[in-house]
């Protein structure tokens, strides 16, 4: 065989390989596709395996066959009672209809992107109905219920099924956050004046109601004080006079030794100008001549 034969047969080889390789395809067990000729979907595979298509007409477009989870950015939510939340919500779904998916969305990017709307749309129509005591309560379940609902008849629309739709959190936003705390914080601080000033009154109240018993038991002590010298002045007064009855040389005697104290016994100088003749010496002058 001449070289220009070989080159020939290894030309009609090279093209034979060619068209056989672009006559055939591989279907993963993750996959699922959509055959297209000219641009117009001619048949769905979704067994997976080797599989054959006519080369150069026809052209092979793949979709994921699992479950698949979208995660959209959190979005604010007014609800029916004004409130409003940041609601954060995740979703899974899986592609059931390629043939409806490739006509309506063509793409996973824009499935995603239309997904996102449908969940988004139907978070807000929900719990634009709902309170927040609502949300809070028993209630959630069949509220979570609803919008599952209303997502999986949408989704069904770009033949996807929606598995299920999560609410992750839902948050007051940071704004009204900050007007909470400072509300709760002001209301705290006025519950402490409050409260004290009423512990200043009661402890004002307590002094003031001490000081007045103070001022009573003081009073009655002084009263009692003075009740009782007074009887006991008169019964000195009753004593001095039996005495001074019973003895009257000894009373004057008495009384003159207490004069002599009073007069001669103040500390300091003391100067007394007398006769010795006064009756003030009476007593002291005989009990110095006792005494010589």
């Amino acid at each position: 065989m001449s070289d220009k034969m070989k080159f020939i047969w290894g030309g009609i080889a090279v093209v034979i390989l060619f068209v056989l390789v672009n006559s055939l395809y591989i279907v993963r067990q993750t996959e699922q596709a959509i055959v297209l000729q000219f641009g117009e979907p001619v048949r769905v595979v979704k067994e997976p395996g080797l599989k054959v298509k006519i080369p150069f007409i026809q052209n092979v477009v793949f979709y994921d066959n699992r479950l698949l989870n979208l995660d959209p950015p959190a979005q604010e939510v007014v609800l029916n009672d004004k409130k409003r939340l940041d609601v954060d919500s995740f979703t899974r779904y899986r592609i059931v209809d390629p043939l409806r998916f490739y006509k309506t969305v063509r793409t996973e990017t824009m499935a995603r992107s239309k997904l996102e709307e449908i969940v988004n749309s139907s978070v807000r129509k929900i719990l634009g109905r709902i309170t927040l005591q609502e949300l809070l309560s028993q209630q959630r379940t069949q509220i979570m219920a609803d919008i599952s609902s209303a997502v999986k008849t949408d989704a069904e629309q770009i033949g996807v099924s929606v598995a299920d739709v999560r609410i992750r959190r839902a948050d007051l936003p940071l704004e009204v956050l900050q007007a909470i705390n400072a509300r709760m914080k002001a209301e705290r601080e006025r519950d402490a004046k409050e409260f004290r000033a009423t512990g200043q009154q009661q402890a004002q109240q307590i002094r003031a109601a001490a000081e007045k018993e103070r001022t009573i038991i003081i009073a009655e002590a002084e009263k009692q004080a003075q009740i009782t010298r007074g009887e006991g002045d008169e019964q000195a007064i009753v004593i001095w006079n039996k005495a001074a009855g019973a003895d009257p040389q000894f009373y004057g005697f008495y009384r003159s030794l207490e004069a002599y104290k009073n007069a001669l016994g103040t500390p300091g100088n003391t100067s007394m100008v007398l006769s010795p003749n006064a009756e003030f010496f009476e007593y002291f002058g005989k009990t110095m001549k006792s005494g010589n």
